[in-house]
């Protein structure tokens, strides 16, 4: 409940040490923050626009209040401009969208003075659409005084079919996604031929966000855009923008298979940021088990969302799904009518699946300062510009420390001091993180994980390609060494035809729809009101097993919502309004079949293996919990078809003398490998770009293909997406950290904060912790040294 309250918007901006006292106030409040840490202020360092950049760009520039760049501008817009590929990867607010704007915006004026033909094009790739419509805005204004030399525009699934052919034929800097790339334009490319004849760059912004199988695939479609654009004679320079990141260059080339310079020293200036880490209390509730509950996330984050709204603060708070930012918004809202009545009303929700006119119309009232908070997903987090925040919750660890670091930087972006809070949920790496903080503070942002030589991803492509331009053996070298070997497969599937010397589509359906390249395949799941028939929104089709159920909780735009009945044939989940005073979560059961061991390693008996793995899944029940408090009400049995899928594992086997080292005897083996296997998927987000639902894991006492109690972790995608190979080559510092977390967590016999997991399908039983503490020692007893 909020407390002091302070007329909202009302005084001078306070200090974000002084916002953070005003939050922490009482004894329970303050026992909640497990540490703080002071990011001090930086003085910036100012650079010289380089000689090409045109005079009337940089006057416009100077128009828009910036006098000179910041040096990390100036060096991005030299390599731009002499055709060499570049990758920016400096923090939140530093400046990168003029680093790459700056030579694309004088490079159209150039080309908008030529005698003949259309002059110079610009192609933006954002992950989201909220990205792109916020760039059009800024480009808009900041290309204004050059008049219609730059054209700016949106093209997505949100463009009216009228505006369509107006893009096509005259937009000059076009902003668009790899979604309408890959669907929209790529397989219409002769009416984009013009466009495609004239690409100078092309600009991949928040390419930190490309990630596992969704970056892979977006690989493979730069890869058909590169193929198309030489059909046309350009061969354009790829500019990218990123989060700071651990080796840019190295992820930017694997994205676009091109080398690319990288450009990681932030010379612009940044003010004080506080963060806060806090952990949530225990309550007087026992969860499975027995097991000690600590008041979730979502009540932690809608309570400082009502505080910080009460004082004036303008927040937002960051949260993992769509369902917990809807919660978090309602709860916020509820509380805030206590306390004054016109205060619910300025804090709203935002997520994907919105319809455009909804989203854009939250973004603007974010930006003009109507509305004070606002819970939301992750597709806030790239790029907005939300000018103007004060503060920043973030509900749970977002998997990353990179995506940690773009969250917090949504607040302070005109320079002013900031405070971020990271509330832990109760989760192994949660509370592993804001009890060692260092682990956030003193460690860099990881590698960016992807493949695009995942077979699963790669032979979709290689149909568009073919459907887009014949393929020919000369095109293999620029869709990867796998490319080749892919052919006959695609060939006896009847999916391509070799004529001549080239491949070529032969079928009536699109081949770019053979994939959807944020999913895993399979139609999408649309989810109907029974009553009306209406449309709600959609789920992707390996999703709708475990949020889409018989009997499910979805809520919609606030409105919460029950399912009635799942109907795979047909792809619709029915659903009722409803306002049940629970939520629900999955529970499925998981085998395991070693296919190939790819490599295997000594560790003391024991070994590492890294290969390819059939996982067989079926989602059978599900739990029904007290929206606030987490508290299980029941569970209840579903009746679901399993599901099969061929990925990649990483898996660690021990023998019967490491059981008689570590004490663990067969009555305990069960647990303890249960325990380690739950433990370490929860902690393997800290070393691979993953989220704990991105993988899955296995855990058996004897497994008929080793002969030896085994743990397997996998991806939870087909073909894999570079998770568990990442686990693989980290796997020391990765079950070092398993073992510490589990040890270093108060309770006594295992609880969600360290081995109990919110998906087990087992009931989180049986769970050993100490046999799991002893079972890790003794694995990583047998470590090679340098792993």
């Amino acid at each position: 409940m909020a407390s002091n309250p302070v007329p909202p918007d009302a005084g001078a901006r306070p200090s974000p040490g002084m916002i953070l006292e005003r939050l922490a106030r009482g004894a329970t409040r303050a026992a909640r923050i497990t540490h703080t840490e002071h990011l001090p202020p930086r003085i910036g360092r100012h650079a010289d626009w380089p000689e090409q950049i045109r005079p009337e760009v940089i006057d416009a520039i100077r128009s828009a209040g910036i006098e000179r760049p910041w040096a990390h501008q100036a060096r991005t817009s030299e390599h731009a401009l002499r055709g060499e590929s570049v990758v920016v990867a400096t923090g939140t607010a530093s400046g990168k969208s003029l680093a790459y704007l700056a030579p694309v915006l004088s490079t159209l004026l150039d080309g908008s003075e030529a005698p003949n033909g259309r002059g110079a094009t610009a192609l933006y790739l954002a992950p989201t659409k909220a990205l792109a419509a916020d760039q059009r805005r800024a480009v808009r204004e900041l290309a204004a005084p050059l008049g219609t030399a730059v054209r700016p525009a949106v093209y997505d699934g949100d463009t009216p079919v009228e505006e369509r052919e107006w893009v096509r034929q005259y937009g000059n800097y076009v902003l668009t996604n790899p979604d309408m790339l890959h669907r929209g334009i790529l397989p219409a490319h002769a009416r984009w031929s013009s466009f495609l004849r004239a690409l100078r760059y092309v600009v991949i912004d928040e390419c930190h966000s490309y990630r596992g199988v969704f970056g892979s695939h977006v690989a493979q479609v730069i890869r058909r855009l590169r193929r198309i654009c030489a059909r046309y004679g350009s061969e354009p320079v790829f500019l990218l923008a990123s989060a700071t990141a651990a080796k840019p260059a190295q992820a930017a080339t694997r994205l676009t298979g091109l080398p690319v310079v990288e450009i990681t020293e932030d010379t612009s200036p940044r003010g004080e940021l506080v963060f806060a880490l806090w952990e949530p209390p225990l309550t007087e509730l026992h969860g499975e088990q027995g097991a000690p509950v600590r008041r979730t996330a979502t009540a932690e984050t809608a309570d400082l969302l009502t505080d910080l709204a009460v004082q004036g603060v303008r927040t937002v708070a960051f949260v993992r799904s769509r369902r917990g930012a809807e919660l978090i918004a309602l709860i916020t809202q509820e509380r805030l009518a206590e306390v004054d009545r016109s205060l619910p009303g300025r804090v709203a929700a935002y997520r994907g699946g919105y319809l455009p006119e909804e989203r854009r119309a939250l973004e603007r009232a974010l930006h003009n300062g109507d509305l004070l908070g606002l819970a939301a997903t992750t597709a806030l987090e790239l790029g907005v510009d939300v000018s103007g925040l004060d503060a920043v919750v973030i509900a749970g660890y977002p998997g990353t420390r990179a995506s940690l670091w773009q969250q917090a930087g949504r607040a302070g972006r005109s320079g002013q001091g900031a405070l971020a809070v990271l509330v832990a949920r109760d989760d192994p790496l949660d509370t592993y993180l804001v009890h060692h903080p260092e682990a956030l503070f003193d460690q860099p942002v990881e590698s960016t994980v992807l493949d695009p030589d995942n077979p699963y991803v790669l032979a979709p492509h290689l149909c568009a390609a073919a459907a887009e331009l014949p393929l020919t053996e000369s095109d293999f070298a620029l869709f990867g060494p796998a490319a080749g070997g892919l052919m006959p497969q695609l060939e006896a599937a009847n999916l391509l035809r070799r004529r001549a010397k080239a491949w070529h589509w032969t079928r009536r359906e699109r081949a770019a729809d053979l994939t959807d390249i944020r999913g895993q395949g399979g139609a999408p799941v649309q989810i109907v009101e029974a009553g009306t028939g209406r449309l709600l929104g959609t789920v992707d089709a390996a999703a709708a097993h475990t949020t889409v159920h018989d009997g499910a909780v979805h809520l919609h735009q606030g409105r919460t919502h029950v399912v009635q009945h799942l109907d795979l044939a047909d792809n619709v989940a029915l659903v009722e309004e409803a306002s049940p005073p629970y939520s629900t979560t999955a529970r499925d059961t998981t085998a395991i079949a070693v296919l190939e061991t790819d490599t295997e390693i000594p560790w003391g008996d024991g070994r590492l293996c890294f290969g390819s793995v059939e996982v067989t899944n079926q989602v059978v029940s599900f739990l029904r919990r007290k929206l606030i408090t987490g508290e299980i009400l029941g569970e209840t049995k579903l009746d679901l078809p399993p599901r099969t899928l061929r990925t990649r594992a990483v898996w660690w086997t021990v023998t019967e003398d490491q059981l008689d080292a570590a004490r663990v005897n067969p009555e305990q083996l069960g647990g303890a490998l249960h325990a380690a296997e739950h433990a370490s998927i929860g902690m393997l987000p800290l070393f691979a770009t993953c989220d704990r639902w991105d993988i899955g894991g296995v855990s058996i006492p004897l497994h008929p293909d080793t002969l030896l109690p085994t743990v397997f972790v996998y991806d939870g995608h087909p073909g894999g997406a570079g998770f568990a190979e990442r686990a693989f080559h980290t796997a020391a510092a990765w079950l070092t950290a398993t073992r510490d977390a589990i040890a270093s967590c108060e309770c006594e016999a295992g609880c969600p904060s360290c081995i109990q997991s919110p998906k087990c399908g087992n009931g989180n039983d049986p769970l050993h912790k100490r046999g799991a503490i002893r079972l890790l020692g003794e694995l990583l007893r047998g470590a090679p040294q340098g792993t």
